[in-house]
């Protein structure tokens, strides 16, 4: 799996989008923001965008550049520097590892993906990889009581049928499945 730094998810995100072209927080909270592109996959508060800046200029993932004028305040361009668009190419081509992470992970990552105009399918292919064992290790479950442990297990059975369900609905056809 991916070695790279350990972030965040909002921190990947903003990392992404810097990566994009360089931009200022504010346009990414406004990106981000529950009406946003990515706002309506997943919300990732201003404060938390801020904060998630800062670590990343410590971490040399990203390096200020200028700042850009008028008359409101005064908002810092940041841009992504070797090492951090090295880190966030190779976070957008890893797989998920759990099947919860579908929801907010991949789905960021694909629509990141899409924003740049890089095609997923390798992604896909190797995310159905990863997860089709553990669908199929949680299909083969025996419920040992009733109860909750039961509704949790149906819960488990659910997600990760429907998981795989969606990476087949959106894998081009052509694209060989394992």
């Amino acid at each position: 799996m991916n070695a790279g730094p350990s972030l965040s998810l909002a921190e990947w995100t903003v990392l992404a989008l810097i990566n994009e072209l360089p931009t200022h927080g504010f346009a990414i909270a406004r990106v981000t923001a529950p009406g946003g592109d990515l706002g309506r996959i997943w919300h990732i508060p201003k404060q938390v965008i801020y904060r998630a800046i800062g670590r990343l200029e410590e971490a040399g993932l990203v390096a200020r550049q200028t700042v850009e004028p008028g008359r409101g305040p005064q908002r810092t361009m940041y841009s992504a520097t070797p090492a951090g668009r090295k880190a966030v190419a190779a976070w957008l081509d890893t797989p998920v590892e759990h099947i919860r992470d579908v929801r907010s992970q991949l789905l960021i990552k694909l629509a990141l993906l899409d924003r740049a105009g890089t095609d997923p399918t390798g992604l896909l292919q190797r995310q159905r990889v990863i997860l089709q064992p553990i669908a199929s290790a949680i299909s083969a479950e025996k419920p040992q009581h009733k109860g909750f442990d039961a509704t949790l297990l149906a819960w488990r059975r659910a997600s990760a049928a429907t998981a795989l369900n969606f990476l087949d609905d959106i894998t081009p056809s052509g694209a060989s499945r394992a």
